[in-house]
């Protein structure tokens, strides 16, 4: 049952009153921005001082990512402030801004029997539960797709009532006059939208809001090489400048205490021993506090926390460690004969008599986040209330995680959201709310924990391994006939949905995926290409390592599958690659005039031995929104293993809304793709990672990035968000950059790693 829907629409004003978010039957939440002294609110995304500042809501976590520079932006463009009034506010957790696009894509996730019943934006269902469960969470390149129309709705609205004040002093119709640069104006007569604001509350916004006749957009220089002056630079970038923007570690409260901690091996395991006469009596030491399977230490400071749990050194139960070697062994059981589900085809799937001409096994590892922020929490608890202070992509999971781990109410738990030093996803999980809640419980003082980097390491949940066999049968001159894509991982979405939406434990979630069809865990395996016949199966493969999404998301090991054995058959049969891609591409001309950009852009050589040039090309969809982008590589055998030297890409985007963040986003992406192609994985003994620090995870350094050139295509198509998108191609354009340098084909995940 689908029914459209409305936005947020103006309700909240002088003295509060509720605010309505109109569906097939309206719902009412308090209004989420209080209004200050000589404030008014105009509803959920703005509130307008007498002085002219303009306050938005930012209802998203801001992860490095712009997004509390992006959705101000396009409240002011539609209300016409001037972008010197505006001032960003995080958005407390409410019904008032739900992700429905999110809520729709891992519909499998929370609706696992019936999910079609939900997998639409304008679902009713889909909906309701997204109210109900106050779901904001912050991920899947969701952000515009969720809130543009409903910030754009906002903005226009104030907009109208603000005119109406001011037509009423100057006895004219509102609707002939204009809002531009902070001024409500008419003829000869100008007034301030501070001036305006008291008076504007009184009135009622139109229904639907006026908006502007083009969307919120900018377009590239007109003469190539122009520097753009940036009419929206980033609100965030001057206090990250001067040290002013609160993190997580900058949180501190009268009487605090602070955390370190260690967590038992990756294996469901417990402490077994604790020799608390190691530490007695260590200075700073305030008291140690032990869960089911991590141990706490609270001191003064930090280091007297991390100091004692060095002489500590406590033990944990391991009865099924986490080791390489046994996830290697079951994933290649299962790529060779374990059930799959055929999760998308082309054509009519793979005839009767399918043979492969070609056929290549490709194997990835897991790959750690390695945000710069390791995972920090602050709590206090007092008169049965509980504050938290912490970055988190999914809140209100985390404040009904901490309120059970301490059998209070939610509506008993604050969540105050503060930037993440990068995610990447990591942020998703709300293992240390719990931690974190059972600490202040305990301390009886409010507490700061901050996760060591080998425990970030160890008890983060790594993006999944996997084995896949590409086979190809082929017509002349190589031309794919029939293709079939077999991938064995981890059930990870589900696993993943299971802790987020369940609050289960890594080994509990992963029981409970055992075996269940995971779409999302193979996104993007067929995406680009009109293959005659193709089919895509999963093989769901049950492994005692806890796994979870990362930037990219399934589609950047999808691409590195699907593009290296591309690259394979076309050299294999003396096909240009770029010219060979194009030709499977179908009706999808956005992404021919993407990859003839790049060569262009690259000045693409056709990828032939010796040139170092490699390519790929990728698109990521979300609801009718789509991303797509071509990169060229150049690469080669260097010190170390292999060095790039220039990464190319030509991007299409949709309608870009802030060029320089599109950008900013696209080139961190490309860095991003390139660290999961080099380094960031690691290997597991004994429940541990191998990989303790950030130095042993080969990641880009300032020596060895590449020089980046990007292109963004204007376009009017729906816009699509720029964090992902830039990940994809990476890995597999450096793999087949190395091959044409070198003539060595590369399988594996990261390049040139040896297998578990």
């Amino acid at each position: 049952m689908k029914v459209s829907r409305r936005g947020v629409l103006t309700g909240a004003a002088l003295g509060g009153g509720l605010l309505v978010a109109w569906n097939l039957m309206p719902r009412t939440f308090e209004p989420p921005l209080t209004p200050g002294q000589g404030e008014v609110a105009f509803d959920a995304w703005l509130k307008i001082a007498s002085d002219g500042v303009i306050t938005v809501a930012v209802p998203q976590l801001e992860m490095g990512h712009g997004v509390s520079t992006l959705l101000p932006q396009i409240v002011a463009m539609e209300l016409g402030a001037d972008w010197r009034q505006i001032a960003v506010e995080p958005a407390p957790v409410s019904g008032a801004y739900v992700n429905l696009p999110l809520a729709a894509q891992w519909a499998p996730l929370w609706q696992p029997v019936l999910p079609d019943l939900a997998d639409t934006p304008d679902d009713y269902l889909l909906e309701r539960w997204a109210q109900d469960n106050l779901f904001t969470a912050t991920a899947g390149g969701t952000t515009l797709a969720a809130f543009e129309r409903s910030a754009r709705e906002a903005g226009a609205a104030a907009r109208a009532m603000l005119a109406m004040a001011a037509a009423r002093q100057w006895d004219v119709d509102w609707e002939d006059c204009s809002a531009a640069s902070g001024f409500i104006e008419h003829e000869d007569n100008r007034a301030s939208f501070g001036e305006l604001a008291m008076a504007a509350s009184s009135f009622d916004a139109p229904d639907p809001p006026p908006l502007r006749p083009e969307a919120p957009a900018e377009r590239a220089p007109e003469i190539e090489g122009l520097e753009q002056e940036l009419a929206f630079p980033r609100l965030d970038l001057p206090s990250k400048v001067d040290g002013s923007h609160v993190f997580a570690g900058d949180v501190r409260l009268p009487g605090m205490l602070f955390a370190s901690i260690r967590h038992a091996p990756l294996d469901g395991g417990e402490v077994t021993a604790l020799d608390e006469e190691r530490v007695a009596g260590q200075p700073g030491l305030v008291q140690l506090v032990r869960g089911r399977n991590w141990v706490a230490a609270l001191g003064e400071t930090w280091w007297a926390a991390e100091r004692a749990l060095l002489r500590l050194a406590p033990q944990f139960a391991a009865e099924r460690p986490v080791k390489s070697d046994v996830i290697t062994a079951k994933l290649d059981e299962a790529v060779r004969g374990g059930v799959s589900f055929r999760i998308d085809e082309r054509g009519e799937g793979l005839s009767d008599d399918y043979a492969p001409d070609i056929a290549r096994r490709y194997d990835i590892a897991p790959a750690l986040h390695a945000t710069l922020e390791t995972s920090t929490a602050t709590a206090r608890l007092a008169d049965g209330l509980l504050e938290l202070w912490m970055p988190c992509q999914a809140p209100e999971a985390a404040r009904a995680a901490a309120a059970k781990a301490i059998d209070i109410s939610p509506s008993n738990v604050v969540l105050y959201p503060v930037s993440a030093g990068g995610s990447f996803d990591r942020r998703l999980d709300h293992t240390i709310a719990i931690q974190i809640a059972l600490l202040a419980r305990e301390a009886g003082r409010p507490v700061q924990l901050t996760w060591p980097r080998l425990e970030e390491h160890c008890a983060s949940y790594p993006r999944p391994p996997a084995a896949c066999l590409m086979g190809a049968q082929l017509g002349a001159e190589g031309t794919i006939q029939q293709l079939r894509m077999r991938v064995a991982s981890p059930p990870t979405m589900r696993e993943f949905g299971h802790r987020l939406f369940d609050n289960y434990t890594p080994g509990s979630a992963i029981a409970a995926a055992e075996g269940t069809r995971d779409d999302l865990a193979v996104s993007g395996g067929l995406s680009s290409y009109a293959f005659p016949r193709a089919v895509l199966e999963h093989v769901p493969t049950t492994l005692t390592l806890p796994t979870g999404p990362m930037r990219g998301q399934a589609d950047a090991m999808m691409c590195f599958v699907r593009e290296s054995f591309l690259d394979e058959i076309a050299h294999e049969h003396g096909r240009e690659p770029q010219s060979y891609r194009i030709a499977m591409l179908g009706t999808d001309v956005p992404l021919a005039q993407c990859l003839q950009m790049a060569a262009r852009l690259s000045q693409w050589d056709g990828g032939r031995p010796g040139t170092s040039q490699g390519l790929a090309c990728h698109r990521m969809d979300l609801g009718d929104a789509s991303g797509r982008i071509a990169v060229v590589a150049q690469a080669s055998a260097g010190e170390g293993g292999i060095r790039v030297s220039r990464l190319s890409a030509c991007v299409n985007i949709g309608r870009v809304v802030n060029r320089d963040i599109a950008l900013q986003q696209i080139e961190g992406g490309l860095l991003y793709g390139m660290a999961l192609a080099l380094g960031s994985a690691t290997q597991y003994a004994d429940g541990r990672p191998t990989h303790e620090r950030l130095a042993a995870l080969g990641l880009p350094t300032l020596a060895t990035t590449p020089a980046i050139e990007i292109t963004l295509i204007d376009s009017d198509d729906t816009p699509f968000d720029p964090g992902e998108i830039g990940v994809p191609c990476v890995a597999p354009a450096i793999a087949n950059a190395y091959f044409s340098a070198t003539g060595r084909r590369l399988r594996r995940l990261p390049l040139l790693s040896a297998p578990g």
